[in-house]
């Protein structure tokens, strides 16, 4: 998440990259949300896991050994294609019960365990530095741990899916546009807040040497978060929830920039992390809703896709921003308010009564 937008000025790339590498990333997640189904199909859970955290390594090695531009922005690339094999790869195979309770409750312990990691990640940048070999050498040892479980639990993979056509998909079809803008809002704030963030957290005075400990804060609260948001999205309709929580993300944009104090900072920091990471885990629940699991991959694929088209354009919007005299905490803060105000309208209409008048007082 920081490792490579800190690392591109000791290697003699310019800042500015950070936006465009977060895209190309991104990117290459889109196009991997758009064919990665067919690779699911056709070899299995398993083994396109073992496959996308494999490429993931080897760009990793390539980026390590060629630090120029243009191999970065390529390595990228391709390194968000085999994430959007891990993330439809995870998810469907974890959604894949028929219990809506059991889903969220494996959805909400996965995103604690993903956000749980990038907060190590974080504090580990602190440990081993950005600068020199030694912070690839880790990342990559860490990648290749996480391909030994699988190889490993031979007998835990699914069944192969007969998955169908989108024509004979009608609950595919019917998936919430709320879902669906969630998903978006999700890769809006989430784009930006993984490849500017660091660069924007290391330019703050107030903020000297302390940009990975406010990383990891932002993370520890996302992951916080995790279990209230899955209790919380079996009993309350998931579009006012998703307002509810855009609305603690505005209030930490308003924070930023009031902040006088590291701790300040901090606080906002964790409220930030509350409410961005756990609006694609509700959004993705809410989609899945009265989906039968033969159908669980195309949604989740779908629902990706939707994240990269906004996780693409985040970063250029956020970065964009910056000419017209505001930064990424405005940024944020427009993002989330406009996401507040569209949840809770759709909430409203889901919720409220048709009236219809008595016969004859029409």
């Amino acid at each position: 998440m920081s490792l490579l937008p800190l690392s591109l000025l000791p290697l003699g790339m310019p800042e500015a990259m950070a936006a465009w590498l977060a895209s190309s990333l991104y990117g290459g997640l889109l196009l991997g949300a758009m064919f990665i189904e067919p690779l699911v199909k056709k070899i299995g859970h398993r083994w396109s896991l073992i496959l996308s955290l494999a490429v993931l390594v080897v760009t990793i090695a390539v980026m390590w050994l060629l630090p120029y531009p243009m191999v970065w922005l390529g390595m990228r690339l391709l390194a968000g294609i085999a994430t959007a094999g891990v993330f439809v790869v995870v998810e469907s195979w974890l959604l894949l019960v028929e219990d809506e309770r059991k889903r969220g409750l494996r959805l909400g312990l996965y995103m604690t365990a993903l956000y749980g990691g990038n907060a190590l990640g974080q504090l580990l940048i602190g440990q081993f530095g950005f600068t020199g070999s030694l912070p690839f050498g880790v990342v990559m040892g860490l990648m290749l741990s996480a391909i030994v479980p699988v190889l490993v639990a031979r007998n835990s993979s699914p069944p192969p899916l007969a998955l169908e056509p989108v024509e004979s998909a009608p609950q595919v079809k019917r998936v919430s546009i709320s879902a669906t803008i969630g998903c978006l809002i999700s890769g809006l704030l989430l784009g930006p807040m993984y490849g500017l963030m660091p660069v924007y957290l290391h330019q703050q005075p107030l903020l000297e040497g302390q940009t990975g400990l406010m990383m990891a804060l932002m993370v520890v609260g996302g992951m916080a978060v995790q279990p209230l948001g899955s209790w919380l999205s079996s009993r309350i309709g998931k579009a006012l929830l998703m307002s509810m929580f855009s609305l603690v993300g505005a209030l930490s944009a308003v924070l930023m920039v009031q902040a006088q104090s590291s701790m300040d900072f901090g606080v906002a920091m964790v409220l930030l992390g509350a409410s961005a990471f756990v609006l694609y885990p509700i959004a993705i629940n809410q989609a899945c809703e009265g989906v039968s699991a033969s159908k669980i991959v195309r949604v989740t694929q779908l629902m990706l896709l939707s994240y990269s088209v906004g996780s693409v354009t985040g970063p250029l919007l956020a970065q964009g921003v910056t000419h017209i005299n505001l930064g990424m905490a405005q940024y944020l803060g427009i993002i989330f308010l406009a996401t507040a105000l569209y949840m809770l309208i759709a909430a409203l209409k889901k919720i409220a009564p048709v009236m219809q008048p008595p016969k004859g007082m029409e």
